[in-house]
């Protein structure tokens, strides 16, 4: 069996932790986003708060290419279009 290159070990280390920051950012922003739309539906506790968290977040995960920035901006659009209408 052949050995593997140092630069086919370095590309497995590479992916192996872009993968684990991906997936964290595209986790969080998942998250943020349910956080928010839970308070508008509920309208429990502060809504342009957790709106605010989810567009950060969700802009954070489009940055780091974990989501496609269109699909951020279009997530955010959604999550303000439902704001707005509940206050």
């Amino acid at each position: 069996m052949p050995k593997k290159k140092r630069s086919t070990l370095k590309r497995i280390r590479q992916t192996r932790r872009r993968t684990t920051i991906k997936s964290l950012a595209r986790s969080s922003s998942r998250t943020a986003a349910k956080t928010a739309r839970d308070a508008i539906a509920g309208a429990a506790g502060d809504i342009a708060d957790a709106v605010r968290n989810a567009a950060s977040a969700l802009d954070k995960a489009a940055k780091r290419d974990a989501i496609h920035k269109n699909a951020a901006r279009r997530s955010k659009s959604r999550l303000m279009k439902r704001a707005n209408k509940q206050q």
